[in-house]
């Protein structure tokens, strides 16, 4: 049988990818789904962390915080975070997975906090750590949150799911002469404005040689895919 060809990844999640075709909140399908994905690849002895954003969450409120201070705006993100978290670790409950739950920020009544040797210990016994609230610092973004998680973790790569099959040389939903890049330097990346992840993420990952892919959690298999090396998606490196 052939193995994985990761030993530990960081999957960073959008809230905005629980939505499935809903403008806002949580699709219980598209979760299912996508813990069912999680569950295959930690079948094949993959450890797996997750990150999550909390878009789909933030989004219901952001007309009411139009014009609200920056940081108090990023604390109900942190927080929308931690919801997503809750949801994800009961649909891996039903998926037959154990998940964990460490927040940035302390909530203890509804999750841990986050502890760096907590959290490798659960890796390292099967159990898939979730971690919410991003860094816990405003200003920081959950992409950010994991580039730091994934070096914190010593993972082998981090894997950012969007909704798109990976990074394009233009947007291939209004240019259909689009091209995938199959793979490209952190430079690249930086230099063309490729939003596969905002800067600060993008150069932490370069300066600490962390391996990005970028690829759909929608597409059937993708997860699976990547974690065994196949051409699947965008690969960022050094």
């Amino acid at each position: 049988m052939p193995q994985p060809a990761f030993r530990r990844i960081l999957l960073k999640l959008s809230g905005e990818a629980l939505m499935g075709e809903d403008s806002y909140g949580i699709n219980r399908q598209v979760i299912d789904r996508i813990c069912g994905e999680i569950a295959e690849v930690v079948r094949l002895g993959v450890e797996v962390g997750v990150v999550i954003g909390g878009g789909n969450i933030f989004r219901g409120v952001a007309p009411g915080a139009a014009g609200m201070d920056r940081a108090t705006a990023d604390y109900m993100g942190m927080l929308a975070t931690v919801m997503n978290a809750l949801a994800l670790q009961d649909a891996m409950r039903r998926a037959g997975l154990q998940g964990r739950v460490q927040s940035a920020l302390t909530i203890e009544q509804v999750a841990e906090p986050y502890i760096r040797g907590k959290a490798i210990r659960y890796l390292e016994e099967g159990k898939v750590v979730i971690f919410a609230a991003g860094t816990g610092n405003p200003f920081f973004t959950t992409d950010t949150a994991a580039a730091l998680r994934g070096m914190e973790m010593s993972v082998d790569v981090v894997l950012k799911a969007t909704k798109v099959d990976g990074v394009y040389t233009d947007d291939p939903k209004t240019n259909p002469k689009a091209m995938r890049y199959q793979a490209l330097s952190f430079d690249e990346a930086i230099v063309k404005n490729l939003k596969v992840m905002d800067a600060t993420a993008l150069t932490l990952c370069r300066d600490q040689k962390m391996p990005l892919c970028v690829f759909s959690i929608f597409k059937a298999g993708a997860l699976r895919r990547v974690v065994m090396g196949e051409d699947e998606g965008t690969r960022v490196h050094v």
